[in-house]
């Protein structure tokens, strides 16, 4: 018993770790496209993909949630896993970042209908106002492979095997939430944060 008992609590000790490792792959996102305030106390984290229906679906309350919690830094970790053209959209979302139009090629993406391509990838960046030369160049650069690889790294660490995945403060969340329990979480590690 006492050996079973030091085997689950060794267990448990190097589970959270585990996360506390992924979390801290997670929090180092230079370069990742963010919305919400810039500075904000505190970091929400979405894994996405373009592709996924969750994702869209998921888009509108995190819209709600950053409109109502102006402290909120709002990170989009673009990890693509459901298709080719999930990675070309993923290299144009950190590409539009560069440019300071992350924001609009979000909104146009995620309320696209149905699989993206390459023509509705560009289509979006044109609607968003980017420069669609200078999106080709930084979707193919080394940095923006960089990018992706770690966050397909800071995703494995944390189990995230699909989209949506949220990372508040020390919560993961696999899978899409509705509004409020994604507001009882932040209203949760705001209060842990103190």
């Amino acid at each position: 018993e006492v050996l079973r008992d030091a085997l689950v609590s060794l267990a448990a000790r190097e589970e959270a770790e585990r996360v506390q490792a992924g979390i801290m792959l997670v929090r180092n996102d230079d370069g990742d496209p963010v919305m919400g305030n810039p500075n904000g106390s505190l970091t929400v984290y979405e894994f996405s993909d373009y592709n996924c229906g969750y994702c869209k679906r998921m888009f509108a309350p995190i819209m709600q949630m950053l409109a109502a919690n102006d402290d909120v830094r709002f990170v989009v970790k673009e990890f693509p896993i459901l298709s080719q053209s999930s990675v070309t959209a993923a290299k144009a979302g950190i590409a539009a970042q560069k440019q300071g139009q992350f924001k609009s090629f979000h909104a146009e993406m995620m309320t696209y209908r149905g699989q993206v391509n390459d023509v509705s990838i560009m289509q979006a960046a044109g609607a968003a106002g980017l420069d669609l030369a200078q999106l080709k160049q930084d979707m193919d650069s080394p940095e923006t492979t960089a990018i992706i690889a770690r966050t397909r790294s800071a995703a494995a660490a944390l189990n995230i095997n699909g989209t949506p995945g949220l990372v508040i403060g020390g919560t993961v969340m696999p899978g899409a939430i509705g509004i409020e329990e994604l507001q009882a979480v932040i209203d949760k590690e705001r209060t842990e944060q103190g």
